[in-house]
C-alpha cells in the first residue's frame, strides 16, 4: 500500500509575516539533499534549522502582538507556525528517512492546539491516527517526529491509535472524548481523519449531547471550586480560574457537541446567541489570549497565574495608562474582571438555551438534568414569576418590559421563596438591563424592594451577588457600578472592591444569625442590641463605594451615602448614621492597630470622634466585617483582642467611668489582685515579685499572664539565669507567644526583632516591659504557622534558639539577617513612597513618629537601632504590616523625658529614618504634622516600655 505523503496537505500561506512557507520547505529540502547519502546524519542540521525557524517565528508573533494587541491573532500565528514545523518534519521523515514504507498515517492536533490556538508555553497535543495495527514504519515515523519536537524543547502530549480505538476509548473517557471533539487535520492521510470525524459524530455526538453537557458543567464547577469559586481573586488564573480561558473552552465544547456545529459563530444563526453576545465572546477570547500570551512571553514558560509582578508588566505591554484614582495596572485588572464577568453572562445565556433543548430529554440522565424535572407552578403574590422545574423563572418574555420594577422584584421573590434562578430568567435580565434608567432608580417600590433584599434575614449576600453578576446592581446603583471589577494593587486585598463589599454583607448576616459566636464573642452579643440594623447593612454595603477616586474614599463615600440613603427611603437620622460610619470606617481599625491603647489620650481622642455608645457598637461591627472580608488569613484573634480592648476602654469613658485621675487606684487594684493570685507564695517573696512590676504592665497585661510571667521570673532567678525564654501557643488568637527575660539594654528591641526576622518569624505583637530590677520582660507574638501544637512548639524552639544565640553573642545579627536575605531578588512589584510623620498632638506625654514604607527583612531592627542612635527613648510602639506595606508607630521622648519640639531636630530624625527605609522611589515624603495621621487598616504590633519610675 502506497503511503500518503505529507504534502497531501495543501500548502498554507496563512501568515507569511512570520514564516515564508516556500522558503521553509526549500530549506528542509536543501538539508536533505546535502546529506543525500545518509539522511539520518542530517538530523542535527534539521533540528537546528527547526529551532531557528521556531524562535524567529515566535519572536515575530510577539512583535505583532505588541503592535496590534490581538491575543487570538498571536495564538493562531503560533499554532500555524507549529503546523508548518510538523508538516515539514513529517514530510522529511516519510520522503527522505523512511521513504520505503508501505502504509499511511494521519497527524491531527487535539486539545487547545486542535482549536488552532497556542500560547507560547502551551503543550503540543497530537493524535497520530493509524489505519490498523501499528507497523514498524509508522512507529519509526512517529518517534522521529516526537524526538524532533522534544529536542526542540517543546512539551508534547501525544497518542497513537486507530479509529476504532479512538471511538472505544471516547465512549468511556470524557477527557478523550473532548480531545477528539477538537480534532484538527494537520497532514498525512485525509481518509483517516474523515473516518474518525464521521464515526465520532454518528456513534457518540448524535446521541449523547445531554450526557456530555452535564459532564462538562460538573467538571467546570469542580474546577471553580478548586480555584476559590470566585472570579474576583486579585491574582487570578487566566486559564483555569472562573471566567478564564477554560470557561470559554467549556462553552466551545458544549456548543460544538450539543448543537453539532464547527464554529461558535454558528450559534448566532441558530438563535442561541445574539450578534452582540457573539461579539462579546470574541472580545473576551481575544483579550484573555492577549493576556496569556504576554504572560508566557514575559516569563518564558507556561505561567497562567496573573501574579502582581506580571500584572504590571502585562498592563504596560497592553498600553494601559494611569488615571486619577486608578493606576494603569488597576485599570487593566478592572478590564480583566469585567471580561471574566462577561464570560459568566455568556455561560448563563448558553445554559438557558441548552435547558430549552434538554426539556425533552429523558429524566434522570444526570443529577444536573434530574433537578429540572418538576412542573412549572405559580408563586403566591408574584403573578409575573413562576417556579419552573425547581427554580424561579419569568411568567412571560414581556415581564420586565411591562414593569421594569420586576428587575428588582425578581431577586426579592427568589429571596422570599428560597429559590435559585432559572438560567432563562437571568438571560432575560441580562438582555433587559437597558430598562434600568433614572425612573427605575428613583422608583419608591424598587428601592423598598432593594432595601428588603439587602437587609434580608436569609442570605442577602447570595442575592446581591446574583444581582451583581447579572449587571442589575451596578445599573441600579451607578456608584456601585463604578467599583464593579475594580481591584486594588496590593498584597493586602484579596478580592475586587465589589466582591469585598458583598462578602462583608454576607459576614454581617452570619454574625447576626449567631453563626460566628466562637470567632466574635463580643459583637455576637452587641449586634442584638443595635437599634438600626438597616443603617448598619447599608453602611457595610457602601463603605468602599468611592474607591478609585482622587478624593479620600471615606470622605467621598460619605457624600455618596447622603445621596443614596434618601433614595432608599431612609430617614435623615439613618442617613447621617450611614454617612458617619462610612466616613469613620477605618478609624477604629487604625486606632486599635497603630496607637498605644494604654495612652489615655488615645482613648480620649477616639471617644471624642465616636461620641455615643450606639455609634461605637456599629463602628466596631463594621470594622470587624470589613477586615474579615478582605480575604482569608487577614483576620485573626489578636486583631479581635485589640478591638475589644479599644471598645471596652472607650465604652467606660463614654459612660463616664474612665479618667486619668483613677490611674493610681487602678494600678493598686491590679497589684492587689496579683498578690491575691500568688497567695500560696511566701509573703516576703510574694511582695518582692509583686512590686517589681510597673504601672503600664499591671494595667495592660491580663492577670492570668501576670501570674505566669511572675512564676517564670522567679524560676529564672532561682536558677540564676541571666537569659531565659518561655513559649506558649495560642490557637484562638492564631499566634505563638515567646517570652524573653534578659538584662535591659537600649537596643534590646532591635536585637529581638532582628533575631525574629532572621528566624523567619513574622511578629504580630510584642510587649516589652522593664522590671524594677532593671531587667526586660519581653513577650513576642509571632504568626502561627502550624495547626498542630507539637509542630508549632518545635518551630518556636528554633526561634527562641536564634534569639538566645544573638542575645548571648554566639551569632552576629547582621550575619544571620544577611544569610536569610542572600540570593533574594529585590521586589520591584510594589512601589510605596517612604513616609515619615512626626506629631506632638497624638499623646500628652510623647512625640509620635509614624513610618510608612515597603516591608523588608530586618527593617524593624534597623529602625529601632536608628532611634537609639538618635538618643530617643521608645516608650511604646506599634509595628504594623498589611501586605507589602509596613507602618511603624513609635511613642518617644528625648533622654530627659521631654517631647521633641524643635523643627530642626524633627527634620534630622525624619532624614535619618528615611536613609534606612527601602528606596523604591527616589523622592519619599517627609511630613511634620501637628494632627492625626490618615487612618489606615493594617495588622498591628504593640511594644510597651514603661517610664523609669514605678
Amino acid at each position: 500500500m502506497q503511503h500518503t505523503p505529507a504534502l497531501a496537505a495543501k500548502p498554507d500561506m496563512g501568515y507569511p509575516e512570520i514564516l515564508n512557507v516556500e522558503e521553509f520547505a526549500a530549506g528542509v529540502r536543501a538539508i536533505a539533499e546535502s546529506h543525500n547519502a545518509d539522511p539520518v546524519s542530517a538530523r542535527a542540521t534539521l533540528l537546528a534549522y527547526f529551532r531557528l525557524v521556531n524562535q524567529q517565528g515566535r519572536q515575530k508573533a510577539h512583535d505583532i502582538l505588541n503592535a496590534d494587541g490581538s491575543g487570538m491573532g498571536c495564538a493562531r500565528r503560533i499554532s500555524w507556525l507549529q503546523d508548518q514545523i510538523l508538516l515539514q518534519a513529517y514530510d522529511y521523515a516519510t520522503r527522505y528517512v523512511f521513504a520505503s514504507g508501505a502504509t499511511s498515517l494521519c497527524i491531527t492536533a487535539v486539545g487547545g492546539y486542535g482549536r488552532a490556538t497556542l500560547a507560547p508555553g502551551s503543550d503540543i497535543d497530537l493524535l497520530f491516527l493509524l489505519p490498523g495495527k501499528q507497523t514498524e514504519w509508522s512507529q519509526k515515523v512517529v518517534e522521529f517526529i516526537l524526538y524532533i519536537l522534544w529536542d526542540m524543547g517543546q512539551k508534547v502530549g501525544h497518542a497513537t491509535r486507530t479509529v476504532d480505538e479512538c471511538i472505544k476509548l471516547s465512549k468511556s473517557d470524557m477527557t478523550i472524548r473532548t480531545a477528539i471533539l477538537e480534532t484538527r487535520y494537520i497532514c498525512g492521510s485525509t481518509v483517516l481523519e474523515q473516518e474518525l470525524l464521521t464515526r465520532f459524530d454518528n456513534e457518540l455526538v448524535k446521541t449523547t449531547g445531554p450526557e456530555f453537557v452535564a459532564a462538562k458543567l460538573a467538571e467546570r464547577d469542580e474546577r471553580h471550586q478548586r480555584s476559590g469559586n470566585t472570579r474576583y481573586l486579585v491574582e487570578p488564573n487566566v486559564k483555569e480560574g472562573k471566567g478564564g480561558i477554560r470557561d470559554l473552552h467549556t462553552l466551545f465544547w458544549i456548543t460544538k457537541y450539543f448543537y453539532r456545529v464547527r464554529d461558535t459563530a454558528d450559534l448566532v444563526r441558530l438563535g442561541v446567541l445574539s450578534k452582540a453576545e457573539y461579539r462579546t465572546f470574541e472580545k473576551a477570547e481575544d483579550f484573555l489570549w492577549a493576556v496569556r500570551c504576554h504572560m508566557h512571553f514575559n516569563t518564558g514558560k507556561a505561567e497562567d497565574r496573573l501574579s502582581f509582578d506580571l500584572q504590571r508588566e502585562v498592563a504596560e505591554a497592553l498600553g494601559y495608562q494611569s488615571r486619577p484614582g486608578l493606576s494603569a495596572v488597576e485599570r487593566f485588572m478592572k478590564h480583566y474582571f469585567l471580561i471574566a464577568k462577561n464570560t459568566g453572562d455568556l455561560t448563563r445565556i448558553l445554559c438557558a438555551a441548552l435547558e430549552d433543548q434538554q426539556a425533552k430529554a429523558q429524566p434522570g440522565l444526570t443529577n444536573v438534568l434530574s433537578r429540572f424535572a418538576n412542573r412549572r407552578r405559580k408563586i403566591a403574590g408574584a403573578a409575573d414569576f413562576v417556579e419552573d422545574k425547581g427554580r424561579l423563572d419569568v411568567a412571560s418574555a414581556e415581564v420586565f418590559r411591562r414593569d421594569p420594577v420586576n428587575l428588582i422584584r425578581l431577586f426579592h421573590v427568589a429571596d422570599l421563596n428560597g429559590l435559585e434562578f432559572h438560567p432563562d430568567a437571568l438571560k432575560n435580565v441580562t438582555r433587559s438591563l437597558h430598562l434600568i434608567d433614572d425612573a427605575l432608580r428613583t422608583d419608591e417600590e424598587a428601592n423598598r424592594l432593594f432595601l428588603a433584599i439587602l437587609t434580608s434575614r436569609r442570605d442577602p449576600s447570595l442575592m446581591l451577588r446574583r444581582m451583581n453578576e447579572s449587571g442589575v446592581l451596578g445599573r441600579f446603583i451607578p456608584e456601585f457600578g463604578k467599583i464593579v471589577s475594580m481591584m486594588q494593587f496590593s498584597m493586602y486585598h484579596h478580592y475586587t472592591v465589589d466582591e469585598h463589599l458583598i462578602r462583608a454583607v454576607g459576614i454581617l448576616s452570619s454574625i447576626e444569625k449567631g453563626q460566628e459566636t466562637d470567632s466574635h464573642p463580643l459583637i455576637d452579643g452587641l449586634i442584638k442590641t443595635i437599634e438600626d440594623r438597616e443603617a448598619l447593612y447599608v453602611a457595610v454595603l457602601l463603605h468602599d463605594i468611592a474607591k478609585g477616586r482622587p478624593e479620600d474614599h471615606s470622605v467621598a463615600g460619605a457624600k455618596v451615602a447622603r445621596k443614596l440613603c434618601p433614595r432608599f427611603g431612609m430617614t435623615p437620622k439613618q442617613t447621617e448614621m450611614v454617612a458617619w460610619l462610612i466616613d469613620e470606617h477605618l478609624t477604629m481599625s487604625m486606632v486599635a492597630q497603630t496607637r498605644d491603647l494604654n495612652d489615655w489620650k488615645t482613648i480620649s481622642d477616639f471617644a471624642g470622634r465616636v461620641q455615643s455608645l450606639e455609634r461605637l457598637k456599629m463602628l466596631l461591627i463594621l470594622t470587624v466585617v470589613d477586615i474579615r472580608a478582605v480575604g482569608p488569613g487577614v483576620w485573626n484573634g489578636w486583631k479581635g483582642q485589640l478591638l475589644r480592648i479599644l471598645y471596652y476602654e472607650t465604652e467606660l469613658l463614654l459612660a463616664g467611668g474612665f479618667s486619668e485621675a483613677t490611674r493610681t487606684e487602678r494600678v493598686q487594684n491590679a497589684r492587689d489582685k496579683l498578690s491575691e493570685a500568688l497567695a500560696d507564695w511566701p509573703e516576703a517573696e510574694r511582695n518582692t515579685y509583686v512590686r517589681m512590676h510597673y504601672a503600664p504592665y499591671l494595667l495592660s497585661v491580663p492577670l492570668e499572664d501576670q501570674v505566669r510571667h511572675t512564676a517564670f521570673i522567679r524560676e529564672a532567678d532561682r536558677e540564676n539565669k541571666a537569659l531565659a525564654t518561655m513559649v506558649r501557643t495560642d490557637s484562638f488568637h492564631a499566634i505563638t507567644e515567646i517570652t524573653v527575660f534578659a538584662p535591659d539594654h537600649p537596643r534590646l528591641l532591635a536585637v529581638i526583632a532582628g533575631a525574629c526576622a532572621a528566624a523567619g518569624a513574622n511578629i504580630v505583637n510584642a510587649q516589652i516591659f522593664t522590671t524594677a530590677s532593671g531587667r526586660a520582660l519581653d513577650t513576642i507574638h509571632v504568626s502561627r504557622q502550624f495547626k498542630n501544637d507539637d509542630d508549632e512548639l518545635r518551630r518556636a524552639g528554633t526561634i527562641t534558639k536564634m534569639i538566645e544565640d544573638v542575645l548571648s553573642g554566639k551569632r552576629r545579627l547582621p550575619d544571620v539577617i544577611a544569610t536569610r536575605t542572600k540570593g533574594k531578588k529585590k521586589d520591584k512589584t510594589f512601589v510605596i513612597t517612604p513616609s515619615v510623620t512626626i506629631s506632638n498632638m497624638l499623646s500628652n506625654r510623647f512625640t509620635v513618629i509614624e513610618i510608612e514604607c515597603l516591608d523588608r527583612p530586618g527593617l524593624l531592627s534597623d529602625i529601632t537601632s536608628m532611634l537609639a542612635d538618635l538618643s530617643l527613648d521608645i516608650a511604646s510602639a506599634r509595628i504594623t504590616t498589611f501586605g507589602e506595606k509596613v507602618i511603624d508607630t513609635f511613642y518617644v521622648t528625648d533622654l530627659t523625658g521631654e517631647k521633641i519640639t524643635t523643627e530642626n531636630r524633627q527634620a534630622l530624625i525624619a532624614a535619618r529614618l528615611k536613609a534606612i527605609m527601602p528606596d523604591e522611589e527616589e523622592a519619599g515624603k517627609t511630613r511634620v504634622a501637628p494632627g492625626v495621621v490618615t487612618p489606615l487598616a493594617p495588622k498591628g504590633v504593640l511594644v510597651k516600655k514603661p517610664a523609669a519610675n514605678p
